[in-house]
């Protein structure tokens, strides 16, 4: 058996590395992603005072801290009893919005938009952003940068700096809104929907109007039935900051519906000795292995599940885009794991407008931000939806605020299962008879890039230092190829 071997995997947050396995004909008989890396949060985090934790957690990732860092503030006011005020819920999920419009060009132009607009069979020294600029034009390049620095400048108005911001306490925030900031935000928030329709049309331009994008979306290869997860407000509309976890099966019916604080009983986490990464499944429908379809408790929680779990999007733009693209892909729920993509970029839409509904609250601008506790800290379980999936932090503490355990199931920790089932379809779709070129591999990258992988606390490299290297064995597991770039 011939072993193909993606280490270190590229355009994601972490590292990971991919083992493609070749039977004696050279197809797939299988293919594991593993994450090589500890990490140790839960553990370090003990012993620590719990108010330390949105700052603490925020360190967890370069790319997401402010899903961090929210996800812990909300766990506070849960540990510490207190309800904040209207204002303060109000700014934080202004905050929340601009974090998610800039984390979404993140992904889509920098990390996955070189596959689609230089193209998945194009160079690796071209398949990234300078290329993806190069074929662009600096026109757009810069236009991308401007509107992504908008969603820091935002958060950075809040929350004090425009990464790892410090503004979230329990039962609120630090600091009230200023008239003068709420101009510049609502001035930065229309041109944000503006770059937000775009988006949406260059999707449409460069993907939908492309035949071989189109059939690459709804090929086998790229295909998964799952449950899917996400959070919905009061009319199951796609919510980012608070509300309802829903569930609904591959086939679309709800299964599940729970307020976070529920999610032990609905979440279990099972454990595997090759990978340091967790894998949580539907408790009530249990862990069968690494495979899809409604008899396995494997779910998803990214942009496409959250739509597919939804009802809708509680803002006007990104709702049309919504019904567009279920009307395009032929209804829901979507299975074809790279309409997350699109997915995306219909929640771009919506924290724009939302961005821009808040900024023109008027309450956004009361003084009474904060409702000091009173009460003595026990144990909670705070949730937003992270870019990548649902993020659960739930701390417990002893009567002086101390941590004694930590538990946190992030956005991509979700999608683990999930992600490797993805890999798997991908690489026995695409590589037959032993025949595997550069292309075909970045293809199967692919299929992980369309989760917005986040293996953050993992080791990093220097820039520049992030090799592909694919080595291929023999029968006998001797090296007979080696591929690098």
């Amino acid at each position: 058996m011939k072993t193909i071997t993606i280490d270190p995997i590229t355009r994601l947050e972490g590292h990971g590395k991919i083992s493609i396995f070749l039977d004696s004909e050279g197809n797939v008989a299988n293919a594991y992603f593993q994450v090589p890396e500890l990490r140790g949060f839960e553990k370090f985090c003990e012993g620590r005072r719990v108010e330390e934790m949105p700052d603490l957690t925020s360190r967890i990732c370069g790319v997401c801290p402010e899903a961090h860092s929210m996800a812990s503030t909300k766990t506070l006011d849960a540990v510490f009893h207190v309800e904040p005020p209207s204002a303060a819920k109000k700014i934080r999920e202004l905050l929340y919005s601009a974090f998610q419009f800039a984390d979404k060009i993140t992904h889509f132009y920098i990390l996955a938009g070189a596959d689609f607009v230089v193209g998945p069979e194009a160079s690796p020294a071209e398949r990234n952003v300078l290329g993806l600029i190069a074929k662009v034009g600096k026109e757009i390049g810069l236009s991308v940068i401007r509107h992504r620095l908008m969603g820091h400048q935002i958060i950075q108005m809040i929350g004090g700096r425009q990464v790892h911001a410090t503004y979230g306490l329990p039962g609120g925030v630090s600091k009230p809104l200023s008239k003068d900031e709420q101009v510049k935000i609502e001035a930065m928030a229309k041109e944000m929907v503006e770059f937000g329709k775009f988006s949406l049309k260059l999707f449409e331009d460069v993907v939908l109007k492309n035949k071989d994008y189109v059939d690459m979306i709804f090929s086998d290869a790229y295909t998964t039935r799952t449950y899917y997860m996400g959070t919905v407000d009061q009319n199951n509309k796609v919510n980012f900051y608070d509300g309802m976890i829903r569930v609904v099966d591959p086939d679309g019916k709800e299964f599940a519906k729970y307020p976070p604080a529920d999610y032990m009983e609905h979440i279990a986490e099972h454990v595997e000795p090759w990978s340091y990464l967790k894998f949580p499944y539907l408790k009530k429908v249990g862990w069968k292995g690494l495979v899809g379809g409604k008899g396995s408790g494997v779910y998803r929680a990214t942009p496409l599940s959250r739509l597919n779990a939804a009802d809708g999007m509680a803002t006007p733009l990104a709702q049309a885009e919504y019904e567009k693209m279920y009307e395009t892909l032929g209804g829901k729920p979507v299975h074809h794991t790279l309409a997350t993509h699109w997915a995306r970029l219909v929640e771009l839409m919506y924290a724009a407008e939302r961005t821009l509904e808040l900024s023109q609250d008027p309450e956004i601008l009361d003084s009474n931000v904060r409702q000091i506790p009173k009460e003595t800290p026990t144990e909670g379980v705070g949730e937003v939806e992270a870019p990548r999936g649902t993020l659960t932090h739930h701390y417990v503490t002893d009567e002086r605020g101390v941590l004694k355990k930590v538990n946190l199931i992030v956005g991509t920790t979700n999608n683990y299962a999930p992600i490797c089932i993805s890999i798997k379809q991908a690489a026995q779709g695409l590589i037959k008879g032993g025949k595997v070129s550069e292309g075909l591999l970045n293809r199967v990258e692919m299929a992980f890039r369309a989760y917005d992988p986040c293996f953050a606390c993992a080791t990093h490299t220097l820039p520049g230092q992030m090799p592909l290297e694919v080595t291929i064995y023999d029968e006998n597991q001797k090296v007979i190829r080696r591929l690098s770039h």
